[in-house]
């Protein structure tokens, strides 16, 4: 642990990449120190980690070409005037906004869609009067929503590739987690403490 955080804290390498650092220490760790892990067992599981891998890349890669048609058809600017001109003031602008964000979680990486449409709402929301920490909080969550909303979250089939599951056989039980986010969105959009309180 020791050596992660100093990677990450000096620049070495990023989060991200740091964790292959976790991966080689528990593959030591389990050969040398506890003697229950197989050699044999390493080679399948690297060629499995690299099928999951390479199928949530390509995921993915889709996700990014679908960020860019957006950029290039003028999508973004569209979406933004559409919000920033609904009624109702600050909470006709944030439910718009959660409505823009959970569509936009579904069918975009999370990366792209705040890269394409975070610099065109966030000074929405501050000319409104909608703190940005606050607005930051409703956008992600309402991005986790859409990320995990079959038929068309990324994340969603990426869980099921993961828990080798089939996205037919997950439908029914996702809906339960997913209303418990709505419920979780609902509250910090309705309270902005939530998120500020302890700025």
């Amino acid at each position: 642990p020791f050596l992660i955080r100093a990677a990450v804290i000096e620049g070495v390498a990023t989060a991200t990449e740091v964790s292959t650092i976790g991966i080689f220490y528990s593959v030591l760790a389990g050969l040398l120190i506890y003697r229950r892990f197989d050699w044999r067992r390493l080679y399948p599981m690297l060629i499995e980690t690299a099928s999951l891998s390479g199928a949530i890349l390509l995921i993915i890669g889709t996700a990014t070409a679908m960020g860019w048609a957006l950029t290039q058809s003028g999508f973004s600017r569209e979406l933004a005037r559409a919000v920033t001109s609904m009624p109702g003031g600050v909470a006709g602008f944030m439910a718009a906004s959660i409505l823009a964000f959970v569509v936009l979680g579904s069918v975009l990486e999370g990366i792209p869609a705040i890269v394409l449409f975070g610099p065109l709402l966030f000074p929405a929301a501050r000319a409104v009067g909608i703190n940005e920490v606050h607005y930051a909080m409703v956008v992600i969550l309402a991005m986790g929503i859409g990320l995990f909303a079959p038929p068309f979250g990324v994340g969603y089939y990426a869980a099921c590739a993961i828990g080798r599951v089939s996205p037919d056989a997950a439908m029914g039980r996702i809906w339960r987690y997913l209303g418990a986010v709505l419920a979780g969105l609902v509250l910090v959009a309705a309270i902005p403490w939530l998120s500020t309180g302890f700025l």
